[in-house]
Parts: C-alpha cells; sequence; structure tokens
C-alpha cells in the first residue's frame, strides 16, 4: 500500500486553502485538489507491506513531539510536474525539528526518505499547472497543527483517494 505522513489541516483552514486553490486554478489551470486532500507531507513512504503498515500505526500513536505554528505566507510553482503550492516562506524551526524526529524514526524503521535540508513543507493546491503564480492572492494564512496522520494513498482514474490509517495528537 502507498504510504504518507502528513499534518492534515483543520476544517477552516482547508476551506480557506480550497477558495485559494479556486483563485489560483482561475489564473494558473491544471487540476484542483480537492479540498479533502490538502494536506503537507512530513515524509512520502512509497509502497509499503500490511506488516510495515501496522508499524508504522503502532510508533504513531506512541509518538510525542510538539505541537507547532505554520505561517502559509508564500505561493510557489514547481515547474515539474506542474504544482502549485502555497507554503512558509521561511520553514520554522519546530517543523524542521518534527520533520527530522520523523525521519530519524523511520531510519530506524528501515524506511528511507528525503533528507531533511530538501524538505520544503507546502501544500499542493494545483496538478498539471499551466502557468506559475505570479502573486499571493490571501493574506498570510496561519496554521496550529495538532495532528501528525499516517494516510494511505489509491490511486484511480478521478485522481487520488486519501485514507487515514491512523493519528496522533502533537503534544
Amino acid at each position: 500500500m502507498r504510504l504518507f505522513l502528513a499534518l492534515s489541516p483543520p476544517d477552516d483552514l482547508r476551506q480557506r486553502l480550497g477558495t485559494l486553490a479556486d483563485s489560483l486554478h482561475d489564473e494558473c489551470g491544471g487540476r484542483r485538489v480537492p479540498d479533502a486532500n490538502l494536506h503537507l507531507t512530513l515524509a512520502f513512504l512509497g509502497e509499503q507491506s500490511a506488516e510495515q503498515a501496522q508499524q508504522l500505526e503502532a510508533w504513531l500513536q506512541q509518538m510525542q513531539v510538539a505541537a507547532g505554528d505554520i505561517r502559509l505566507d508564500h505561493c510557489g510553482h514547481f515547474r515539474r510536474p506542474g504544482i502549485v503550492w502555497i507554503g512558509p516562506r521561511h520553514t520554522p524551526s519546530p517543523l524542521k525539528l518534527l520533520h527530522a524526529d520523523v525521519s530519524h524514526a523511520l531510519k530506524h524503521m528501515g524506511i528511507a526518505t528525503h533528507p531533511s535540508e530538501h524538505f520544503r513543507p507546502h501544500v499542493t493546491l494545483l496538478r498539471n499547472a499551466n502557468a506559475p503564480v505570479t502573486t499571493m492572492p490571501v493574506q498570510t494564512l496561519h496554521w496550529s497543527y495538532n495532528q501528525i496522520q499516517l494516510i494511505q494513498s489509491t490511486l484511480n482514474t478521478s485522481g487520488s483517494h486519501y485514507r487515514c490509517l491512523a493519528s496522533t495528537t502533537v503534544r
């Protein structure tokens, strides 16, 4: 099964991100990410066995990390594969630490992830966009995160379907 670890925005922020995605879609084209799929990936785990998923669930339920805040104050564009995103202009130290802790624990479980220095936290709003974002169309959005989720991603003809397998409240 295809898995990743993510921070999921609260409903009010998810709605504001969806509104932002709508306005950016008018400017950039592409395919809008459904509100239900909006998240910030901490680690993409790729294909994992059912046994590995159970180990990840158990680890996640025992995990203890500090809560934090993210200022979503910058929109950007990854040219390949045409991703339009919003994220922090500068990654906050607590989020860097959370990513490093997660990466270290995953390495201990034998799961390879991208090195921490390549971590670029963002929420994907559009895929296959035809043009980059030219302006930040909204004021800064504030995100107080308090939960990490283990999410299973299933691909089908209508796109990706996400299902939360386990979560923990960040302390």
